[in-house]
């Protein structure tokens, strides 16, 4: 029996893959960013199966990252799709170091277990080799900068304990709660980590998050709706079992791609979440945000090795599950950091900063970071750290 990976939502595949357990013992996960998660704590399928359209990040690019990873270069990689899709399949058979076939479904699962059982031998016979170069490669922070960041992380936390002792206290005399907030961040390598600051703003503040959208510094668009729907007006004009664009099927739905954006929108889903003057901010955490001290608690990220002090910023889950890769996928394959190129360019000026402009500097950050340019970044985030707006 094969250990297979199948990454996607289609519940026919599922249904199909379950009456199937003669020969395959298949685990599901929605998105590539959970595949990564489960592949690097240690889980080692015999093949990966994905579908070709997911939100975010197609199959072939979602293969580019896993080839990347450790250990991964000879697992057999094959993507289906579920509506025939002449572009794709020629930039998957293009992709031949990445992706192993390509499958439209319904197929017969018994040729794909004789496929990757073929596929397992072959690759059996192979020499161990890197990642081809298409692929992703994974990040390996190198030893000047992890040295650094352990003693500046070790220095300022063992210099700031009075300070950090004393915000604390304050905290906790103003609201009941957690002294620290924890929420779960994407970093470098689409690594998932516990992300650390003090926290500001009153208990469950998270929840009411939804209510404050029309607050949201990056979004554009007014109009909301609850819940996803199928219908979608652009293949309402087109014949029967025609779509004016790449399906996926989401949360149950087989909705084309266009109307699956087009309701993202409307829905006022904007990337990245800053509100300005937010009420549910407490007053000491008012002063923490301020000051930038709410930050701190993040020296302990970076003495573990979750993050540096300088790189991109590490984002929360719900942000990367909307990213795209062909725009983003670079920013995770940088450091990830406290303070970073975004940061000490628009920050402390007052302005504010469009997904675009973010996009670029952190994949130029990626592409272009240094030891040295490290510590000029770190010389222009001082002056930052005062920041003028309730933000």
């Amino acid at each position: 029996m094969l250990n297979l990976l199948y990454i996607g939502n289609n519940p026919d595949v599922i249904n199909a893959l379950a009456n199937f357990d003669t020969k395959f013992n298949f685990y599901q996960l929605p998105n590539g960013l959970k595949a990564f998660a489960y592949l690097k704590e240690g889980n080692s399928p015999d093949a990966i199966v994905c579908e070709a359209r997911l939100p975010g990040m197609n199959g072939i690019e979602i293969g580019k990252i896993i080839r990347g990873l450790t250990g991964f270069v000879k697992t057999p990689f094959i993507i289906f799709n579920c509506e025939p899709d002449v572009n794709l399949t020629k930039e998957a058979f293009k992709a031949r170091a990445i992706v192993d076939d390509v499958y439209l479904f319904p197929f017969d699962l018994n040729n794909l277990y004789i496929r990757l059982q073929y596929l397992i031998k072959y690759y059996d016979t192979v020499e161990d080799d890197i990642a081809p170069e298409s692929a992703f490669k994974e990040y390996k922070i190198p030893f000047l900068k992890r040295a650094f960041d352990i003693v500046v992380s070790s220095i300022a936390l063992l210099l700031l304990s009075p300070l950090l002792l004393v915000i604390a206290l304050a905290i906790r005399i103003e609201s009941k709660g957690a002294i620290i907030y924890k929420s779960k961040r994407v970093g470098t390598g689409y690594k998932i980590f516990d992300f650390l600051k003090f926290r500001s703003m009153n208990i469950d503040a998270d929840k009411h998050l939804k209510d404050l959208k029309h607050l949201n510094q990056y979004s554009s668009y007014e109009t909301e709706h609850d819940e996803l729907t199928a219908d979608c007006p652009e293949c309402a004009k087109l014949s029967e079992g025609e779509y004016c664009s790449p399906i996926l099927y989401i949360k149950g739905l087989k909705i084309c791609e266009h109307w699956y954006i087009q309701q993202k929108k409307n829905q006022d889903v904007s990337v990245f979440v800053k509100i300005k003057n937010d009420p549910r901010i407490t007053k000491i955490g008012n002063f923490i945000r301020n000051t930038s001290i709410d930050e701190l608690p993040q020296l302990i990220n970076v003495f573990k090795g979750d993050m540096s002090i300088v790189g991109n910023r590490p984002i929360p889950l719900y942000e990367a599950e909307l990213l795209t890769s062909d725009d983003w996928s670079g920013r995770f394959m940088g450091p990830s950091g406290i303070t970073g190129l975004w940061q000490v360019e628009l920050r402390g000026k007052k302005g504010t900063l469009s997904e675009e402009e973010r996009k670029a500097l952190d994949n130029k950050y990626a592409k272009t970071y240094s030891f040295w340019g490290d510590i000029k970044l770190i010389l222009r985030t001082i002056p930052a750290l005062l920041q003028k707006e309730d933000v």
